[in-house]
């Protein structure tokens, strides 16, 4: 063999091996979505992070090469990302509104997931395991006009029971939150002197009481907080052991929240839904509902900017409106009702990559 061929066949063999280098280096440089593990990022609702995070764990077991990163950080803060695109699907208990759609670039779907409860939850060292509330108490204590334990207001409706004569700590959120917005949508609806002042929304002024950011906040200084009250998601008090409040409800019964009782207020709103899926169903008729219980969402793209990334999203909201929802009652929330799966099917059936639905 000569010197030249010798040269010619290295040359050759140095070619091969670099472009071999660069194909691996090209692979190792691929986004999240290709090629290897695709890793979905959402945040927002702390309302339904328990049951989430049991989903995200579970999927992943069955679909190892789909990991999920979600953050709970409050409702008003996942349509803020998922609005400016910074994450891959946003979590709310609010429905977005038409002003907040107005500024989106492109269409967002709103796929409810589960049912839940706000609840009121207190700490009366010296006072009932069973609190009753009305919807009048609840809106006078919060206003600020309910002072103190034993007032009348509340007194009234627990008799026989030793009520405190202390000051009330109310505990709010300070984040943006769609458990407030179910809270305060409720209390807009029993109270024209609450709907003519806070209001409903994410965030409003509050009359009274301090505040905490998330459902976990919240619970852990009612724990810490004797002679406290404040609003959180079922699963929350239930975890820590604090007690809950029954609400009368519009059909005039004290009914304490439970998976039967929310889904008798989910009952009356699945036949009626809107199309695009957005609704309130606080303050529900019905002997049985509970009044303070609401879907919770996933919002996400019609049209989905990475084909990988979006078929697993799709792949994962199918799953988990079927399978992942035998998994709500261990949580303490409630599964959707069948007509509202039918309506969740059909907006998940619409997400597409340039124009394709990704689901079939």
């Amino acid at each position: 063999m000569t010197h030249r061929s010798r040269s010619v066949r290295a040359l050759v063999a140095l070619l091969t091996l670099s472009l071999c280098i660069l194909a691996l280096a090209g692979c190792g440089l691929r986004s999240s979505s290709g090629g290897g593990a695709t890793r979905i990022q959402g945040a927002g609702a702390s309302f339904p992070n328990p049951i989430y995070q049991k989903w995200f764990s579970e999927y992943n077991k069955a679909n190892p090469a789909v990991t999920f990163d979600y953050q709970s950080i409050g409702s008003g803060a996942g349509i803020q990302q998922i609005t400016e695109k910074t994450v891959d699907f946003g979590g709310s208990d609010a429905p977005m509104k038409d002003d907040q759609l107005a500024k989106v670039q492109g269409q967002i779907l709103h796929i409810p997931t589960v049912l839940g409860a706000v609840v009121l939850t207190y700490n009366l060292p010296t006072g009932p395991g069973d609190l009753k509330l009305s919807p009048d108490a609840i809106a006078a204590i919060f206003l600020g006009k309910i002072k103190k334990w034993n007032d009348p207001a509340i007194a009234s409706t627990n008799e026989g029971v030793q009520l405190p004569a202390n000051d009330i700590n109310v505990v709010h959120r300070t984040d943006g939150s769609g458990t407030t917005f179910v809270f305060t949508d409720y209390l807009s609806k029993v109270s024209a002197e609450w709907k003519g002042g806070p209001g409903t929304g994410t965030s409003v002024n509050w009359p009274v009481g301090g505040g905490e950011k998330g459902n976990e906040g919240v619970t852990r200084q009612v724990k810490q907080t004797p002679n406290s009250i404040g609003y959180v998601e079922l699963i929350y008090a239930e975890e820590n052991k604090l007690p809950v409040a029954a609400i009368k409800n519009a059909a005039g019964q004290w009914v304490k929240p439970s998976l039967d009782s929310i889904t008798a207020a989910a009952a009356g709103a699945a036949a009626q839904l809107p199309d695009d899926l957005r609704v309130s169903i606080t303050n529900a008729p019905g002997a049985g509902a509970y009044p303070i219980s609401s879907f919770t969402y996933l919002l996400v793209y019609k049209e989905q900017p990475d084909q990988v990334k979006g078929k697993a999203l799709v792949d994962f909201l199918w799953w988990a409106i079927h399978d992942g929802e035998a998994m709500a009652r261990e949580k303490s929330y409630a599964p959707l009702p069948a007509e509202v799966v039918k309506k969740a099917e059909e907006k998940i059936k619409a997400i597409t990559y340039q124009g394709k639905p990704l689901r079939g």
